[in-house]
């Protein structure tokens, strides 16, 4: 339980700064899509099932992260942190330089600045939020890691519980075992849980000009907060394919071991026929026992691919 609870307390997972007071960013389902209408699915040949079906057989949305290795990139990675004012305590800046040469990933660091606590003497971050942060996105191309719903016997003393995080990002709607309190109720899509939900369906254009639908999937409000983790999913097709490019995810829970407020949106962009990750945003607070409370906020931006 001590293990467990600060590394599910990252996804417990929030940019311009004037003197010590800052607007932390507020990821929005999607900015760069504009929509068009709400629709009638049933006019589109589509139903409810159809998209649930899509977003618990996906794997692109993962994989488009392990396709930043066969790709060079610049990244600008911002990370602030706050006190129980909200004023800022922490804040860092990194812009790099990303290339995979002779099978080995290389990092050219092209700006970089640091203010307040985030990261020990030694490097490593002070804050279980960036550390779990940088493990699941940062890293994300060298893992191993194939999302989808926990294999038997992953549940052992062995088990991974950054895994286990990385499957409620990553295939969202499976039950992910081992959470305290919490397995029953990640598994949204479920005969128990799929009552408490709305679904939402519209139509719009994502980067100006890929046209695609938007299906949310949002709790009840009759529904108390604590019968559910997941407040919101939100999830981007391409309307000519059906791939995933894009998902926004709000978290949010509480009880007297721990509490989380977290609110996520990714983006992806396809380049030269693959899906590649373009946009993180993150803000959250979380609370465990025998760790200071965390309130943090990201924005990450990947561009300039190349090969």
């Amino acid at each position: 339980m001590k293990k467990l609870l600060p590394a599910f307390g990252f996804l417990l997972f929030a940019f311009s700064s004037h003197a010590q007071q800052i607007k932390r960013f507020n990821p929005d389902s999607i900015r760069t899509i504009v929509i068009d209408s709400a629709i009638n699915i049933h006019s589109h040949r589509l139903n409810a099932q159809d998209f649930i079906d899509a977003v618990l057989a996906d794997t692109g949305f993962y994989q488009a992260f392990q396709n930043m290795k066969h790709y060079g990139f610049t990244a600008e990675n911002r990370i602030y942190t706050y006190n129980s004012k909200n004023k800022v305590e922490g804040k860092s800046y990194r812009k790099i330089k990303h290339s995979y040469i002779d099978g080995k990933p290389k990092a050219e660091y092209l700006a970089k600045s640091d203010s307040g606590s985030l990261y020990k003497s030694n490097g490593k971050p002070q804050l279980y939020t960036v550390e779990m942060f940088d493990y699941i996105f940062t890293n994300a191309y060298k893992s191993n890691f194939v999302p989808g719903p926990m294999k038997q016997g992953a549940e052992g003393k062995n088990a991974s519980y950054k895994d286990k995080l990385k499957t409620l990002i990553f295939a969202p709607g499976h039950k992910v075992k081992g959470l305290p309190f919490l397995s029953s109720k990640t598994e949204i899509f479920g005969k128990d849980m799929r009552g408490y939900y709305f679904y939402q369906f519209a139509r719009g254009k994502y980067l100006d000009t890929i046209p695609v639908y938007r299906f949310r999937v949002i709790r009840k409000p009759s529904i108390a907060d604590n019968d559910v983790v997941i407040n919101e999913l939100t999830t981007i097709f391409d309307m000519r394919n059906f791939q995933i490019l894009g998902r926004y995810v709000d978290l949010k829970y509480h009880n007297m071991l721990f509490s989380f407020d977290v609110q996520m949106n990714i983006e992806l962009n396809n380049i030269n026929g693959e899906l590649l990750p373009a946009k993180i945003t993150y803000q959250g607070n979380w609370d465990v026992p025998f760790h200071k409370i965390e309130r943090a906020s990201f924005l990450i931006v990947q561009k300039e691919y190349n090969r």
